[in-house]
């Protein structure tokens, strides 16, 4: 595989899940509430796939620059490996973001709900600072906080109320647990990256915590989202009890962390985690289907 085909399928791995997993969600928990509307499901999904696109390439810029990427363990980086130039990277992370800001403008104009432009706003500026500018977010151990909301909170009820004009219960307990997910999904990423950002200074939450926590906290964030999927199953609509049905997933996710696996042998958490995300929202997003 070519350098830049690995840095594709490495981005696929937190893109792809991260982007497609709080529409399926926020579209379901609309349908629970009598107000699907496959446009604006669509225009949302174009908001998440620019906003996880242009993260990705921001990340890669900021961390290049910075020389956190010189010696990593992961997926290489088009910046810190030399394959395309910082200033391609840069334009191509403002290019995305440009893209999602313009499909969220679309379906805020559609929906008449202009309130939601400053939660934009709000999320294209956590994008770039996360890794970008002078005083990183992301090297402080705030990365996992602002996943949980962005790509939790705010995407799931943000489709859910785009849609429906209101946000309910499923909707709420299912942004916990897709922004539990999202962050799990960073947290073995920095797990597996540790020794490297500790090295750079780069103090995520997974070097803060040290190794142990930090597994203990991955696993506890991939088992809470079943509980929200049994309490939705319980008060709201059984059928939700069909996201149980993507615990392989999580348990294989699992498995290598709490063995204490280090390095590269961490990289399949990444797969495993975001295949847990994945089919945990397709499956309880149809449950929540009025059938």
């Amino acid at each position: 595989m070519s350098a830049l085909g690995q840095w594709v399928s490495g981005a696929r791995l937190r893109t792809l899940p991260a982007a497609i997993a709080p529409v399926l969600v926020g579209t379901g928990a609309a349908a629970s509430a009598g107000s699907a509307r496959p446009l604006y499901a669509l225009l949302a999904l174009l908001v998440a796939l620019g906003m996880q696109i242009g993260v990705n390439y921001a990340n890669d810029y900021s961390d290049g620059i910075r020389g956190t990427d010189d010696d990593r363990v992961g997926p290489m980086r088009l910046v810190g490996s030399g394959t395309v130039s910082p200033a391609r990277v840069k334009a191509a992370a403002f290019t995305s973001l440009g893209f999602a800001a313009l499909a969220g403008t679309t379906v805020v104009a559609l929906s008449g709900h202009w309130w939601l432009l400053a939660a934009g706003a709000a999320a294209v500026l956590a994008a770039w600072f996360y890794t970008g500018g002078r005083k990183p977010y992301g090297y402080r151990g705030l990365g996992e906080v602002a996943v949980f909301v962005f790509f939790g909170l705010m995407a799931v009820l943000g489709t859910t109320y785009i849609q429906a004009d209101t946000i309910n219960l499923a909707a709420v307990l299912g942004a916990v647990a897709i922004g539990l997910f999202a962050s799990a999904l960073l947290m073995a990423n920095n797990l597996r990256d540790a020794p490297d950002d500790a090295q750079a200074g780069k103090k995520t939450l997974a070097v803060r915590l040290g190794p142990r926590a930090a597994r203990l906290v991955f696993v506890g964030w991939l088992a809470a989202p079943y509980a929200a999927a049994a309490v939705i199953a319980a008060l709201i609509e059984p059928w939700a009890a069909l996201a149980w049905g993507s615990l392989p997933f999580a348990w294989r996710a699992v498995a290598p962390v709490v063995t204490g696996r280090t390095g590269r042998d961490l990289i399949p958490v990444l797969r495993d985690t975001g295949l847990a995300e994945l089919s945990y929202a397709v499956l309880l997003g149809l449950g929540l289907l009025p059938w």
